[in-house]
């Protein structure tokens, strides 16, 4: 089943294996480089039948670091259209995931330490639904006003018109890993009372806005996917019971998949690594909300994969860190389970 094609509306991908979001830090002021180029060409090389940008910010001040990828503005576009197109040269789709940072923004970039960078620094203040800070060391955010809350559902319907500009034929909006979507949906970080605080309903309504302002300027032919954290790993945190009540709604509102991941609320929650520790929820969500399902999360293995996909756990891998190890990480698993993979005619001679 992982080289069985997959369609999502009128988008169909030439495999199930799908290149996760991974942040690369190697921009200015949001605009992508030859390095993006290479590295998510590469992938497309490599036989993956969807690849997907870096979380790319929809506002500045949602950026997680400030070399992270952008797209709040037309500028963007010339070098991210060039990406696009080379990924739909190879046989892949090119996808974009949309992403504000929230209260984990302004964040030094990995190999250059740890925390928060300040004002003084570069960095800038942060956003948040309420004044509580990610850890010890980070500042506490703003509070979004009602009117930076409207102005941020627009940026994310903007990024989306610009990610079709770009040739981009899939977004997925990032609702996980505890940016902000995921800071409104989870009690641990939303301390509100007004219509965006309090009760299931209050706290999905920024992410339900910002799916539809995004299906609202979106083709209704293209696919839109919505990165979830199905777990805090918390008590009396954001669950797998809310994440299906979510995808259900999500599902009404014109998500095309769910991509299940988890963690990322808070950084003491202790997280059950292992192999494939999150698919359970992939499955769950995709036999209780009906919808369709990504599995991410310590996926390796060609057979391993094609286990996820013939036990009904999800309908696309998308694999991370694999895939950095070895970009042509398809190519292999398909000589692994015997069947046949797009290798690029360049390549022929070493099939």
């Amino acid at each position: 089943m992982l080289f069985e094609p997959l369609t999502l509306r009128d988008v169909t991908l030439r495999n199930r294996i799908a290149v996760s979001p991974m942040c690369q830090y190697s921009c200015e002021d949001g605009f992508a480089t030859d390095w993006h180029l290479v590295h998510l060409g590469s992938r497309a090389v490599g036989g993956a039948g969807l690849v997907m940008t870096e979380a790319t910010a929809v506002e500045a001040r949602g950026r997680i670091s400030p070399q992270d990828l952008g797209i709040w503005q037309d500028g963007h576009l010339p070098a991210l259209s060039r990406i696009a197109q080379f990924i739909s040269e190879q046989g892949a789709v090119p996808g974009m995931q949309l992403a504000h940072a929230g209260r984990k923004a302004s964040t030094i970039r990995p190999w250059a330490g740890e925390g928060p960078i300040g004002e003084a620094e570069g960095g800038w203040r942060t956003v948040g639904p309420s004044p509580v800070a990610f850890a010890e060391g980070y500042p506490a955010p703003e509070p979004m006003s009602r009117e930076a809350i409207a102005s941020v559902i627009g940026a994310f319907g903007e990024a989306a018109e610009r990610a079709r500009a770009a040739g981009f034929r899939i977004v997925e909006i990032h609702a996980a890993h505890g940016y902000l979507l995921h800071q409104f949906l989870s009690p641990i970080s939303n301390r509100r009372s007004d219509e965006y605080g309090g009760s299931f309903e209050n706290r999905t309504r920024l992410v339900r806005e910002v799916v539809r302002a995004v299906r609202t300027g979106w083709p209704e032919r293209l696919p839109i996917i919505v990165r979830v954290s199905a777990t805090d790993w918390l008590d009396g945190g954001w669950d797998i019971e809310q994440t299906v009540e979510l995808a259900r709604l999500l599902r009404a509102d014109g998500a095309d998949l769910i991509d299940c991941s988890s963690g990322g609320i808070v950084k003491t929650a202790k997280v059950p690594f292992g192999p494939g520790y999150q698919t359970g929820f992939a499955e769950r969500i995709r036999r209780e909300a009906g919808i369709k399902t990504g599995a991410v999360g310590l996926i390796t293995s060609a057979h391993q994969a094609e286990h996820v996909l013939r036990t009904g756990q999800a309908d696309l891998v998308i694999l991370a860190r694999q895939l950095l190890r070895d970009p042509y990480w398809p190519l292999h698993a398909a000589k692994e389970l015997g069947d046949e993979a797009g290798w690029p005619n360049q390549y022929l001679r070493a099939r």
